[in-house]
């Protein structure tokens, strides 16, 4: 979503008064529960939330620099990676094999035989769901590189083993990446 992404794919910025803060918050703990504990160090009370609107009906919510979460239409509100590095609980978690790392980096979707491989790791039944947003992590690694949508459950990641498994939204050195320090 974001490989080509600049600072000129962006139009208008605007704060978001307290109530709508407020109801965004609600809505990251609705779809992530682990967000409870951390929404508040995440978004204080007191900071600004700026939304910054950008092509493709695409949303960017920041607080100063630092861009904090996406949201395309009115889709999930998706933690970026930044936030993920600082609080990587807040997301389910995925590993992948040593052998896609380059391919994901390059902004490629990842494929089923990289989650099922040595190295990859999902979790037990379960599992998660399609549709799922998940963190990726690789094998070896300490931080996540990764923001994605599962394409097919964990379950049928594992049976069907080809295909796309997961849709990247954002990856580390993207267009978003690159963006954090010059909104």
């Amino acid at each position: 979503m974001f490989k080509k992404f600049t600072r000129e794919d962006t139009s208008s910025r605007s704060n978001i008064k307290s109530s709508a803060q407020r109801a965004l918050k609600t809505k990251l703990i609705e779809q992530f529960p682990n967000f409870e504990k951390v929404v508040d160090e995440i978004v204080p009370k007191k900071s600004q939330l700026v939304q910054i609107k950008c092509v493709d009906k695409l949303s960017l919510y920041a607080i100063g620099s630092e861009i904090l979460f996406t949201q395309k239409h009115n889709d999930e509100v998706i933690p970026t990676l930044s936030v993920i590095h600082k609080y990587p609980d807040v997301l389910p978690a995925v590993r992948v094999d040593r052998g896609a790392i380059k391919f994901i980096l390059g902004g490629a979707n990842i494929m089923c035989p990289g989650l099922t491989s040595k190295g990859a790791q999902l979790p037990e039944a379960p599992g998660f769901e399609k549709g799922q947003v998940v963190a990726i992590y690789a094998e070896g690694k300490q931080h996540a590189l990764a923001v994605g949508i599962l394409t097919m459950s964990t379950e049928e990641i594992k049976s069907v083993n080809k295909g796309i498994g997961i849709e990247l939204i954002s990856y580390l050195g993207d267009g978003l990446w690159a963006l954090k320090d010059s909104i």
